[in-house]
């Protein structure tokens, strides 16, 4: 009998991770699935309560040495495992510095020790920073604006070092501002849909002319299997979509979908380091065979519809 080969998936009870999480179950049975997360606030174990009999869960930090080591052995990691939200970044840069940087090192050690087939990085495509016409491409200089994409930069820079000092197999991807189900609302979605729901004023950082490329979040995580599948080590895979939205038109949608007056629309002071606009050149990973898949609209209304459908999942937080 052969043996399954083992998946690590840390931040795997987060937004992304649970839903590739569950993008993995579905579509491999040859792979043996365990999640590390440290269920801080953005981390809920009710995100995979679906199918938490099908993976091995622990409750560990990335940053300490000795709940890695609880995880024994692996084959393949992807790391989702991040400090993500950008406000909060700019409140507490240290929490960001100590997750997204040296928790990423910390795994890497691990993945070294443990000679794994594949390391996967997911990142972010603000590392980057703003861009006034055009798109970046994966080449492209870092301009990090902010602590959170600060530390992923760093994070980016460090997995690639692994690959040329010690050959370490890496992958990095870097997508777009994802969208989706359990998505924890303090990111523009969500928050806008449950404070929507509840009649609350919706909090629009400055003009709302801040641009920004939407992905389904699983159509993300198909572009992240691929990349598993298919990438070559050492490189890095931009994922968008190219549909490029106002932070305004991203609010007006919601409130139109939900029939919700527009004068719920509240402009608060802009954002410290606010970058204008986001677009990612993304053909490299086309190559590869990957497109979007999901329709912008029917996502976004599928993902109004859930948060109708679940709000015991959000009215606690």
């Amino acid at each position: 009998m052969e043996t399954k080969k083992t998946i690590l998936i840390t931040g795997g009870a987060g937004f992304i991770g649970s839903n590739f999480v569950k993008y993995m179950l579905e579509r491999y049975s040859e792979f043996r699935i365990i999640v590390l997360d440290k269920l801080a606030y953005a981390g809920r174990l009710e995100n995979l309560e679906d199918v938490i009999s099908q993976i091995t869960f622990i409750k560990g930090d990335v940053c300490n040495k000795e709940d890695i080591e609880k995880i024994g052995s692996c084959d393949i990691i992807f790391n989702f495992a991040a400090e993500t939200h950008v406000d909060k970044s700019i409140s507490d840069p240290g929490l960001f510095l100590k997750t997204d940087i040296f928790g990423t090192y910390s795994l890497l050690e691990y993945a070294k020790k443990q000679k794994v087939e594949k390391f996967i990085q997911i990142s972010t495509d603000e590392v980057y920073g703003s861009i006034k016409e055009g798109s970046f491409r994966e080449g492209d200089g870092l301009e990090p604006s902010s602590p959170y994409s600060a530390s992923k930069a760093s994070a980016d820079l460090l997995v690639g070092a692994y690959h040329k000092t010690y050959n370490l197999p890496v992958l990095i991807t870097r997508s777009s501002n994802n969208f989706g189900p359990y998505q924890y609302p303090e990111k523009l979605i969500p928050l806008f849909i449950t404070n929507a729901l509840e009649d609350k004023p919706l909090p629009v950082y400055g003009d709302g002319l801040n641009v920004r490329d939407w992905l389904y979040v699983l159509d993300n995580c198909s572009a992240i299997d691929l990349v598993f599948q298919k990438g070559k080590f050492g490189e890095i895979y931009n994922i968008g979509t190219g549909l490029e939205k106002t932070n305004l038109e991203i609010t007006e949608l919601i409130l139109k979908k939900l029939e919700k007056p527009q004068t719920l629309i509240q402009f608060v002071d802009d954002r410290l380091g606010h970058d204008r606009r986001y677009s990612l050149e993304f053909s490299k990973i086309k190559e590869l065979g990957w497109k979007p898949t999901y329709d912008f609209e029917k996502a976004i209304g599928d993902t109004i519809n859930w948060y109708k459908n679940n709000k015991q999942w959000w009215k606690s937080l």
